[in-house]
């Protein structure tokens, strides 16, 4: 399989209205377009009967203790952990690609409803679930696509890792409130075929103005 994008190429900087926040001089940052990206797939295997979506960044801080403090950074040394950003199933099979802001075009305070999708497809709770948990004014299920954020104050760059999977199933066999991490354990043995792309972003004016 092939996986490419309208909004952004393979490797590069994710623009900010597909980004759950931009840089913003007088408060560090502040809440962007948060739209999901365009994405097309080619070359699917023969048996692919749905797809699935996920998106994922490979280097959110595994400690919070420096997270977006003043005068602090977070260093590159520090361990990094998964964040998912989006979790899509059961993608028909006749699709091919995936219109930019299709699935968001906000950010929605307390997160979006779900699972239900457009399409008849559904949707995960992304990450953003638990990193709000215990905001009175933010915290809720955050199903659906929600976009780059990174710590304004992190030393490295992060990478979001754009993956469709063809499977060998017609539904993913997950119900009600699901995970990234439980949509990776419930199609073990039913991937025919995946591809990825891979784009960045920072929110730290540091490692913006060198790139």
């Amino acid at each position: 399989m092939k996986l490419t994008s309208q909004s952004f190429a393979d490797g590069d900087r994710i623009p900010g209205e597909f980004a759950f926040a931009i840089a913003d001089a007088a408060h560090h940052v502040k809440l962007s377009a948060n739209r999901n990206p365009h994405l097309a797939w080619t070359e699917v295997p023969p048996g692919t009967q749905c797809f699935a979506v996920t998106c994922h960044d490979l280097d959110v801080p595994s400690k919070p203790d420096d997270v977006n403090q003043v005068g602090r950074e977070i260093p590159a040394s520090l361990p990094r952990v998964d964040f998912f950003h989006w979790t899509l199933v059961d993608i028909a099979p006749s699709t091919s690609s995936i219109e930019a802001g299709a699935y968001s075009h906000i950010v929605t305070p307390r997160g979006k409803a779900g699972p239900s999708a457009p399409n008849n497809t559904r949707q995960g709770i992304n990450d953003y679930t638990s990193w709000f948990a215990g905001d009175h004014d933010m915290e809720g299920d955050y199903y659906g696509y929600d976009g780059p954020c990174p710590p304004w104050n992190d030393s490295i760059v992060h990478h979001y890792v754009f993956t469709v999977y063809a499977l060998d199933i017609a539904q993913v066999p997950l119900q009600g409130r699901f995970t990234g991490s439980d949509l990776r354990k419930a199609i073990e043995g039913h991937v025919l075929a995946q591809a990825s792309i891979t784009g960045t972003y920072t929110l730290n004016p540091r490692l913006a103005a060198a790139s």
